[in-house]
């Protein structure tokens, strides 16, 4: 018989203790599916670990994290020669999880670990922004994305996703909109935002449902504008119910530009980008991850 294809978890360093991924991963060994775990420490190590996996020979490289670690390990491997490249898995073990909640990875991790050795690849679309920075869930600008990165780590580790809205709550006296254009095929707007999300996945930001119709397969991306008198219900977690809300734009896009007269500020999967201009595309295809059948953000 062939020998079964092996699979590498790059894990990041805040997990490395967790006890029910050590007995996931045993477990998987016991069963006869070779798995390698590596750690990071600093940075370009998920670059070098995924350099590691192609020489290894791994069918998949398994990203151990939050939606940070997912990001980093997806665009490591998008920068991949197609043939040969190993496909994604997922261990949600971040705070938030918001790509591993939409797609329904399983949160138990013996679950999610054997559905990422041994579920179905598909083919999934990722985003490029400016050329050079990429992001697979979601970048949103605005309020938002300013309460996800001030939100203490300290108070994630207590309440998990939920801290972003009670931060958001008490930064209230920071509200203010940014002032932007946004331009994509057959769309135009300008205006002041709020909070802008431009969704691969559909949540960000602790279980935020931004951009309720996004697809991860379809060559397109879904772009959701809140004007600033929508603040409360975007704190709320009210926006999937909010489509006909004439303050709230929504457009479905294969690429798009933003220009602002000042710097703003996009939150990339957890990772900022400041500038005045951004280019962002839908890369199709660009990935194979390992997904449940009934994935919803599946066409």
């Amino acid at each position: 018989m062939p020998p079964v294809p092996a699979s590498l978890i790059i894990l990041n360093g805040k997990s490395a203790g967790n006890e029910e991924l050590r007995q996931a991963v045993q477990q998987q060994r016991h069963d006869g599916y070779p798995l390698y775990v590596r750690v990071t420490w600093e940075h370009g190590d998920v670059h070098r670990y995924v350099e590691e996996a192609v020489k290894l020979g791994v069918q998949t490289v398994i990203a151990g994290g939050g939606d940070g670690t997912i990001n980093e390990v997806a665009c490591a491997l998008a920068l991949l020669p197609a043939k040969g490249r190993p496909s994604l898995g997922i261990l949600p073990l971040g705070t938030a999880n918001d790509f591993a909640q939409s797609c329904a990875i399983p949160a138990e991790l013996d679950k999610a670990l054997a559905l990422a050795v041994l579920g179905k690849a598909t083919d999934i679309d990722l985003a490029q922004v400016n050329q050079d920075r990429f992001f697979i869930n979601m970048a949103t600008g605005g309020f938002g994305t300013r309460i996800t990165s001030e939100t203490p780590a300290k108070l994630k580790s207590v309440l998990g996703g939920a801290s972003y809205f009670i931060h958001g709550l008490l930064r209230m006296d920071t509200l203010k909109a940014d002032s932007c254009e946004i331009r994509g095929p057959g769309f135009s707007w300008t205006g002041d935002a709020l909070v802008i999300g431009i969704g691969n996945g559909r949540q960000a930001g602790g279980g935020q449902v931004l951009c309720p119709g996004a697809l991860i397969n379809d060559g397109k991306l879904q772009l959701r504008i809140f004007a600033v008198e929508e603040w409360l219900p975007i704190l709320l977690n009210s926006l999937s119910t909010d489509t006909e809300n004439p303050h709230i734009v929504s457009a479905t896009l294969p690429w798009l530009e933003i220009i602002a007269p000042h710097e703003v500020t996009f939150n990339l999967d957890g990772e900022p980008l400041r500038g005045k201009k951004f280019r962002i595309k839908v890369l199709p295809a660009a990935l194979s991850c390992r997904l449940p059948p009934q994935c919803p953000l599946l066409a």
